[in-house]
């Protein structure tokens, strides 16, 4: 067994014991022969546990227990634990070093005793339930719902860059040593995962803003939240969008294996050159399958990114019947990621032009009705994007329209004389005209960097 899924294996382990030990001060009295062997062998647990660290934590996010950080499969014990977590307001539990059966027992009937108030945000009652050893909280970084404001940007920011870092060096350790670390990779995904939970608009805006001058570990981690945030609009969520955003992280791993002259050539490659490249898709389904620790849809995404519906694409001579979904909405964000960078032998193309390229082909090179919902999704202009508009205002792009992606909410920053506006101004696009006339339209878009705008701080600000 290798160590990581040793380490899954005792913190399924531990959920298992803490649901039963829950369960048991529930049904029974606190002297009950079956209450002193739930706890009893929940205490021994968390003792072996404890050896190894100084702390374990148990957390939920969207009702997926997390225990030290390794997301959990809904099995026996952790669906009841996710539920009593979140029926009582818990999304995290720390056990240090120390802790005794006495604690533990006395922790357990307070949560299971324990009915929060409607009233209050029973912050210190929640904290109330811990001891010496157990400390019992809520997460510190608020969740808002999509849309809200708040003061996220440094947030988003520290979280995409950590991201790209971490993938620089998954990449670079699995060059070294011929295997990606499935820990490190799950790790990068949970932290993009937790920030487009957190507020999926600034995350989608950073996958806009970011620099290429790494482009390969921004395209990745990049591809990854544009995979997720389309997964979420299809309604998948939990384990299994993180299991998409794996996926899309890991999708280009096989490149590892192509020569670096050839990935870092300035110029578009050679007929032969690109045949060694076509090799990656099958070079990184194989390192990928090894990991038992992996799930298998990070493999099957890595062989069929670049095959088609229709059957083009690549790797050559491969029949698939069908392409899976996450294969679909990779291929999609791959695309649109890669032609809207900018790189020495390539401009970057606006987004209109990519979605014609996305649909031009409709007769079976990528589902037309994803295709729609990302161009829904991500707009003519995306979120974060600054444009100008015909009245010669500049304005941050807040909320896409899906009716007409055209013409989005955006945010007046400038005033058409080129002063800077105190409180923003949101103007729908799409509107209806008004006596005042039509609303304004969009006449370009505009380099944040030229402009002297941080779009990412406007998504959050307040407007007018």
């Amino acid at each position: 067994m290798s160590e990581h899924a040793r380490q899954i294996a005792a913190a399924e382990e531990l959920v298992r014991c803490f649901s039963s030990g829950l369960k048991a001060v529930q049904l029974y009295s606190p002297g009950h022969p079956i209450v002193t062997r739930a706890t009893n062998r929940l205490a021994d647990h968390l003792d072996r546990l404890l050896e190894e660290t100084a702390d374990v934590v148990v957390g939920v996010i969207d009702r997926q227990v997390i225990v030290d950080g390794i997301p959990l499969p809904n099995g026996p014990g952790a669906a009841e634990t996710a539920e009593r977590f979140c029926a009582v307001g818990i999304e995290r539990i720390t056990v240090g070093r120390g802790v005794n059966r006495d604690e533990i027992v006395t922790f357990l009937h307070r949560l299971a005793a324990f009915h929060p108030s409607r009233e209050t945000d029973d912050e210190d009652a929640v904290q109330a339930l811990g001891s010496a050893h157990i400390r019992v909280g809520r997460i510190r970084m608020q969740r808002r719902e999509e849309g809200s404001s708040g003061g996220a940007a440094s947030d988003m920011r520290a979280a995409y860059q950590d991201a790209v870092t971490g993938a620089e060096r998954l990449w670079e350790q699995a060059r070294s040593e011929s295997s990606p670390d499935p820990n490190a990779a799950q790790a990068i995904v949970e932290g993009l995962a937790s920030s487009v939970d957190q507020n999926r608009r600034a995350m989608m805006a950073m996958t806009a803003m970011s620099g290429y001058d790494n482009y390969t570990f921004t395209h990745v981690v990049n591809v990854s939240v544009l995979v997720m945030a389309q997964a979420r609009s299809l309604g998948i969520e939990g384990a299994l969008l993180r299991q998409f955003g794996l996926a899309g992280l890991m999708h280009d791993i096989g490149k590892i294996k192509t020569p670096p002259e050839i990935l870092a050539k300035p110029d578009r490659l050679t007929d032969a050159e690109f045949a060694i490249m076509k090799r990656h898709p099958a070079d990184g389904a194989e390192l990928l399958r090894r990991h038992l620790e992996l799930p298998p849809l990070a493999a099957i995404v890595a062989f069929e990114h670049h095959l088609r519906i229709d059957g083009t694409g690549y790797p050559g001579g491969v029949n698939r019947p069908s392409l899976n979904v996450a294969t679909q909405l990779c291929s999609i964000a791959d695309v649109y990621d890669s032609m809207r960078s900018q790189r020495s032998y390539q401009h970057a193309f606006p987004t209109d032009r990519i979605v014609a390229v996305l649909t031009q082909h409709d007769t079976g090179r990528f589902d037309q009705q994803l295709v729609r919902r990302f161009s829904q999704l991500m707009g003519i202009y995306p979120l974060g994007n600054v444009v100008k508009l015909d009245t010669g205002a500049l304005a941050v792009v807040v909320q896409i329209h899906a009716a007409d992606p055209s013409r989005p909410l955006v945010r007046v920053v400038v005033a058409p004389d080129g002063s800077r506006l105190s409180t923003p101004v949101d103007l729908a696009l799409w509107a209806d005209d008004s006596p005042a006339g039509p609303p304004p339209r969009i006449v370009c878009p505009v380099d944040p960097k030229d402009a002297g705008i941080d779009p990412l701080a406007f998504l959050d600000a307040t407007a007018a």
